[in-house]
């Protein structure tokens, strides 16, 4: 096309959003990219190619985007788009555009979609937040698209197993009768190891090794395992974290079903999975920097497709993990790897798997042995170039420097052993503030033994410690939740301005510390308050209707927090823990004062059983 031709296009496409936050020289060169296609209503659909994913841009006529059922998705006139969804979530097209009315539509390549996106922090939000819109309009429709679907949705019902005693020609024959590509070895019902097609090539066949061989011999021992609560995406990002295809399903402890790379393709894939995905092929910090911007759009898109609370912190945290692992990788290949073992340690909401917007970073580093001077300077290296790189891609450093570059919680195991029996044997008020942060710690990179033995000895000194558990609950009972007289909600203020309920430290903080008694004195391993909460009515070792009515109310009260955030990012502003009553229904402020009601509850009843108090 000449400049002519290019001309009325280019006065289109100029004053169309998000197009008009371009440089009117990419513009031009999107306009020279174009390809001008002509839609007859006799037609009846779009053909939507799937192996040339591209922006479809109305410029004249109407169409109509439904579900293959026929179930209606949207309704697009001139300046509105339609065929960015699959190119954001990475999915297969299977919507259907019909044509209402004659009419141009005018064809981007997904090469140059991507890279506007890629260079353009204000287009890409534009996208992505007008693929929340449409999911939330899907409603249940694509919540595969998110993949806050269960395991136990596409798991086989049925476990094929094999006795480890038993011969490979027998697990083949197996194999062979069942169509299966992989057996769970079993002994007593207990998970002994799993044996896959490649075990049978890498360590039977190319050893020149005989049918007789004993599927002991030939198995992978010590598995991945996921647990059957678990999300497809989490089995996904195990699944890519380990270069692995199969994962058994555990429940109680014993296999019950497996779930294969196929499954999970099955599945379709996952936006957050995708995120994961970028982030760990970013080269620089430059480039992390921007793919992290993409994150607060990826809670948008999460709370707009109505997830639970729970699922939505721990897929966040899925990203924050990533993150973190990478900028470490990053580091080591400029300083070269560790010179002795070490384990990277988070605490706090990331440690709980729980974060959500505004989670700043509480981290530690686990170091096999006291260093020299040599070795502290590493570690000195890596640490603050970690921390530094986490704010840099907006988690902020931990005001009270709780954070792995400070030189005090960069210790050897021993001296992580003498610091945590120092606080258990003495529970002063410093110790009690490091208890409501230390003692919800997970690994997120490196040798996970040294926090194994971290742990297990923190937890034998814990349980049933009745000095410690009451020190930790007195100070459990330090805070309460906001209710006054006749149950009127208390509102927190700055000066004269009313900032409202603070829904996370008044509410679901004081049940991650309700909870984290309890599990600190039956010695219980899981630090997501949800786990803990499973785990302890397991044991038996709090009363069951009070178990489930905190359940119930972290996750009401954590799903109110995140529908007032995403509705502060989309009102552009400040997002915050704080909400006002009035902007709430008169049936959610009477379930929030009731969920309020519970904590008050709880905490009574810790009073009595740790403090013996009535």
């Amino acid at each position: 096309m000449d400049n002519s031709e290019l001309q009325p296009i280019f006065d289109f496409m100029r004053k169309l959003a998000p197009f008009d936050m371009l440089h009117e020289q990419t513009i031009k060169q999107c306009c020279k990219a174009l390809t001008i296609v002509y839609y007859s209503k006799a037609q009846k659909l779009v053909h939507v190619d799937t192996n040339e994913a591209q922006l479809y841009i109305v410029r004249s006529g109407a169409f109509e985007v439904s579900t293959q059922q026929g179930e209606l998705i949207d309704r697009i006139g001139e300046g509105q788009f339609f065929g960015f969804s699959g190119m954001l979530s990475g999915e297969k097209v299977v919507n259907q555009v019909h044509i209402l009315e004659d009419g141009l539509v005018y064809h981007l390549p997904a090469k140059i979609f991507d890279q506007l996106r890629a260079d353009c922090y204000q287009f890409d939000r534009f996208f992505n937040r007008a693929f929340a819109k449409r999911l939330r309009d899907q409603g249940s429709l694509n919540r595969s698209a998110i993949n806050t679907a269960r395991i136990t949705n596409i798991m086989s019902k049925q476990l094929t197993t094999i006795s480890r005693k038993a011969s490979i020609h027998e697990a083949a024959l197996l194999m062979a009768n069942h169509r299966l590509s992989s057996l769970v070895v079993e002994e007593n019902g207990q998970l002994c190891g799993i044996l896959t097609d490649r075990d049978l090539r890498n360590r039977v066949l190319a050893k020149g090794l005989d049918g007789n061989t004993l599927v002991t011999t030939a198995m992978t021992k010590d598995p991945a395992t996921i647990e059957t609560d678990s999300l497809i995406f989490e089995a996904m990002l195990k699944m890519s974290e380990n270069n692995i295809h199969h994962l058994p399903v555990m429940s109680e402890n014993q296999p019950i079903a497996m779930i294969t790379s196929t499954d999970l393709i099955r599945s379709q894939s996952s936006q957050p999975l995708l995120l994961i995905g970028q982030i760990q092929r970013q080269p620089d910090l430059e480039s992390l920097i921007q793919v992290s911007q993409k994150i607060p759009d990826l809670l948008y898109n999460l709370i707009s497709s109505d997830a639970k609370a729970s699922e939505i912190g721990r897929i966040l945290t899925s990203v924050t993990d990533a993150l973190t692992r990478r900028l470490i990788s990053l580091k080591q290949q400029d300083i070269g790897p560790e010179p002795m073992r070490f384990c990277w340690l988070s605490f706090g909401s990331q440690g709980r798997q729980d974060q959500m917007a505004g989670s700043d970073q509480d981290n530690a580093l686990i170091l096999e042995k006291e260093t020299n001077e040599q070795e502290a300077k590493y570690f000195k290296q890596l640490s603050e170039y970690v921390c530094s790189a986490l704010n840099e891609c907006g988690f902020p450093f931990c005001p009270g420097n709780i954070m792995a570059q400070n030189p005090e919680w960069q210790l050897s195991l021993q001296q992580w052993l003498q610091q945590f029996s120092q606080w258990i044997k003495t529970p002063d008020p410093t110790a009690l503030l490091h208890a409501s942060i230390f003692f919800d710690m997970r690994p997120i990179c490196g040798d996970i033994r040294l926090f194994e033995q971290l742990q297990k000895s923190v937890l034998s000194r814990t349980c049933n410690n009745d000095i410690f558990i009451a020190a930790v609950s007195q100070n459990a009972l330090q805070s309460t939740p906001p209710l006054g007289f006749f149950r009127s909600f208390v509102l927190e203020r700055d000066g004269s301005e009313v900032k409202g309920i603070d829904l996370k430290h008044k509410g679901n903080a004081l049940i991650n510390d309700i909870v984290r008694v309890y599990a600190l004195s039956a010695g219980i391993e899981e630090v997501n308050t949800n786990k803990r909460i499973q785990s302890l009515i397991k044991q038996s070792a709090i009363d069951k209707e009070l178990a489930m009515n905190l359940l119930d109310a972290w996750e009401f009260i954590a799903h109110k927090r995140l529908i007032n955030q995403g509705h502060q990012f989309d009102h552009a502003q400040t997002v915050s823990n704080y909400i006002l009553p009035d902007s709430l229904s008169s049936l959610v402020r009477h379930q929030l004062k009731d969920a309020f009601k519970v904590i008050y509850e709880a905490q009574s009843t810790i009073k009595l059983k740790f403090l013996r108090q009535f």
